[in-house]
C-alpha cells in the first residue's frame, strides 16, 4: 500500500528541520528510498509546495496521505483557486 507522507532528508538542526511530500510504501521507514517527490514542507516558516496535479494523480492511483499531508492539500487547494 502506498503513502503520500513527509519525510525529513539530511541532518537536522535542533528544532529546525524541514520536510519533503513523497510517496513512497507504508511500511517502509521515515527516510527511506520513495517513488515520487510532490512538494516541500518548512513548519518552523509556514512555507510549504505541492504540486496538486501529481497529489491528485496518486490519490486515484490508490495512495493514501497522511493527516499532515491531507491538511496541506487542503490549504494548497484553497491558495491555488484564491490565485485565479
Amino acid at each position: 500500500m502506498l503513502r503520500i507522507r513527509l519525510r525529513r532528508p539530511g541532518k537536522v538542526a535542533k528544532g529546525r528541520y524541514h520536510s519533503k511530500i513523497v510517496v513512497m510504501e507504508k511500511k517502509s521507514a521515515r527516510d527511506s528510498k520513495f517513488l515520487e517527490q510532490l512538494g516541500f514542507y518548512d513548519p518552523s516558516k509556514n512555507l510549504f509546495t505541492m504540486d496538486i496535479a501529481k497529489y491528485e494523480a496518486w490519490f486515484k492511483k490508490g495512495a493514501k496521505p497522511t493527516e499532515t499531508v491531507a491538511s496541506l492539500y487542503k490549504r494548497a487547494k484553497k491558495a491555488h483557486a484564491a490565485a485565479k
